[in-house]
């Protein structure tokens, strides 16, 4: 972060300042609540994947926003160090959450008490089993582990996350009853059914977080990502941001917030909320990553010769051509089985896949081999 971009933040080009600190905004952040839980977070939560700067955080603090995501893989298992180094002295005001991509309860405990030493904290207010896209991927021993964090108090509250396979994991959590908090994908690119889904999860008590919410990303603030400035649009992140928040069932967001220019950014967004002329704003996004950006829809799931997952391998790629974290990409891309690392597209003499919404799937999946294998 730098120091323009610092003093630009606290001067008044973003959040005012005042000599306690940041004392005012430009409009309320409105709150919600997280559905049985109780909890009141702000709709604008803080998504700190790709955040390596602690004073953002904390300057996130200060804004007033009390939801902050990190997970247990982040940053090499760093992240979640970071995070609890920087909000520690105001641990008594926030809400975290962390996640687990255990496949079984030893490795979930394990990886909870991990967790808890590098946040410096006794307990994570949400624990998710993160990245389920299927029911399979949730064993009933997973399930209880959470129930035995909760009653050991390492944890209040139970999450699931996925960001994809939305039409078998919704109503799989829903009837199953023993999940707290969805954390799914979300976004103006995707089909209408998934409000419904929110709709009805959110009236069987669950709390709602919606993350992926820039489509991809595609910010200008980091010059040099690539396509950056043939697919930004003016205001087109606040408006994606926007989008996804301005339906009460969505009870939290957390995009990533990098730097004190998107936390403005991403702060003004849901203090305006949502207004008619934000659609046009979208509607030209959409146009304009429409060829890059996968939305989670399932259609090319089992689809690829080589048992490739292409929707995963698509939102690892995003990473890195949207987001401008090369690292993060790189990392995801390491999750992947080794066999699956040496695919290549080439390979293959002609895609069997045509994606309904004009991703250029070959092209993008060769891409993702070239700079992350």
């Amino acid at each position: 972060m730098s120091r323009a971009s610092r003093r630009s933040f606290l001067a008044g080009g973003g959040l005012i300042a005042a000599a306690g600190g940041l004392a005012a905004a430009p409009a309320e952040m409105p709150k919600r609540t997280l559905g049985k839980t109780g909890l009141k977070v702000t709709v604008l939560g803080f998504g700190c994947m790709t955040t390596s700067d602690p004073s953002v955080i904390e300057q996130g603090v200060e804004a007033g926003i009390n939801y902050f995501d990190t997970a247990r893989g982040y940053q090499n298992g760093q992240n979640e160090r970071m995070v609890g180094a920087a909000l520690k002295p105001h641990r008594n005001k926030v809400y975290i959450s962390s996640k687990t991509q255990a496949k079984n309860k030893a490795d979930a405990f394990a990886h909870l008490d991990t967790t808890l030493k590098e946040l410096g904290t006794d307990h994570v207010d949400i624990w998710y089993l993160h990245s389920r896209s299927t029911p399979e991927a949730i064993p009933d021993e997973l399930f209880d582990a959470q129930d035995e964090a909760v009653k050991a108090g390492k944890v209040r509250f139970k999450g699931v996350s996925f960001h994809n396979g939305h039409q078998k994991m919704f109503p799989f959590l829903i009837e199953k009853k023993r999940t707290d908090v969805i954390l799914t994908s979300y976004n103006f690119t995707m089909e209408p059914w998934m409000d419904e889904w929110i709709d009805k999860a959110a009236g069987a008590g669950i709390g709602i977080v919606a993350m992926k919410v820039m489509a991809g990303g595609f910010r200008t603030n980091k010059p040099g990502t690539p396509m950056a400035e043939r697919l930004s649009r003016q205001g087109a992140m606040a408006a994606a941001l926007k989008w996804a928040v301005r339906r009460p069932n969505v009870h939290t967001s957390i995009p990533g917030i990098m730097d004190l220019d998107q936390l403005d950014e991403n702060y003004k967004a849901v203090a305006t909320g949502w207004k008619d002329d934000d659609s046009k704003v979208l509607a030209a996004q959409l146009k304009a990553i429409s060829p890059l950006y996968c939305r989670t829809c399932g259609t090319c799931a089992g689809r690829c010769a080589q048992g490739l997952p292409v929707s995963d391998i698509l939102r690892i790629l995003s990473y890195s051509d949207g987001y401008g974290e090369f690292a993060l990409a790189r990392e995801r891309w390491q999750e992947l089985p080794e066999a699956l690392q040496q695919v290549r597209c080439e390979d293959c003499s002609r895609c069997l896949i045509e994606c309904p919404n004009g991703v250029r799937v070959r092209e993008r999946v060769a891409r993702a081999q070239e700079i992350l294998a």
